[in-house]
């Protein structure tokens, strides 16, 4: 195997730990705990299930961590390719790791008031309940504010594919359509309260679901080795 090789499967490696974990700490787990419309529910799931709630934010560290190490070892990989580009990869995914961290925070002051005998006995249940609630927003927000620069990596890292030779054209046209994706979601859902109930939220969000699926499986698998069609053209590397 190849030393580019080698660098492209950790990069598949960290890229699968970043969907797991993000599958884990941004759909799965929320989805047990919140429920928007109810407070006093949502702080029952909390206090009934600390735990599973702790495996939340455990999993929130692992997907920042990983988005950390994934963009150093894909600039390594594709830094060749257009140093400028992958410069500018490296550049956006980092940005979005300390507004990331800050973030988690919200999630440990929800354990702090759920947790300490002091806050218990001195709020109110109304107040505790609005006080997790805001918290839970606050997170929310700083997840979607975080979307600015998932989207944003996806344009440069999407270009560096398509240019590579040695990764699939058609999955950096996704990556790059992701990032648009990404800003739409953004913009849509910051500017219209209802864009989130809109069949085109869904759409805009599936380049960059099967182009960072595709290119996670690919980098695991494939590595850098190329696959054509024509037989005088067959190499690999």
């Amino acid at each position: 195997m190849t030393s580019r090789n080698k660098t492209a499967r950790a990069a598949g490696i960290l890229y699968l730990i970043l969907i797991i974990s993000g599958i884990i700490n941004l759909l799965y787990i929320p989805s047990k705990f919140i429920d928007w419309k109810d407070a006093s529910k949502t702080l029952e799931n909390i206090v009934n299930s600390e735990f599973l709630f702790r495996l939340g934010i455990v999993s929130g560290i692992i997907t920042f961590l990983a988005f950390l190490l994934l963009p150093l070892v894909l600039y390594k990989l594709l830094h060749k390719v257009n140093k400028v580009y992958a410069s500018l990869m490296l550049l956006f995914a980092l940005v979005s790791i300390p507004i990331s961290f800050i973030n988690i925070l919200n999630k440990f002051s929800i354990l702090t008031l759920i947790s300490k005998a002091e806050y218990l006995k001195d709020l109110e249940i109304a107040e505790l309940q609005t006080q997790v609630m805001l918290h839970l927003d606050y997170y929310n927000n700083g997840i979607e504010l975080s979307q600015i620069f998932w989207g944003l990596w996806l344009f440069p890292f999407g270009y560096l594919v398509y240019k590579s030779g040695f990764l699939p054209k058609l999955l950096g046209i996704l990556l790059m359509a992701g990032c648009f994706g990404y800003l739409i979601t953004f913009f849509g859902g910051f500017l219209y309260t209802g864009f989130y109930k809109t069949v085109f939220s869904t759409i805009v969000g599936l380049p960059a679901s099967i182009g960072e699926i595709g290119i996670c499986l690919w980098l695991l698998i494939m590595g850098t080795n190329k696959i054509n069609f024509k037989k005088s053209n067959t190499s690999s590397e």
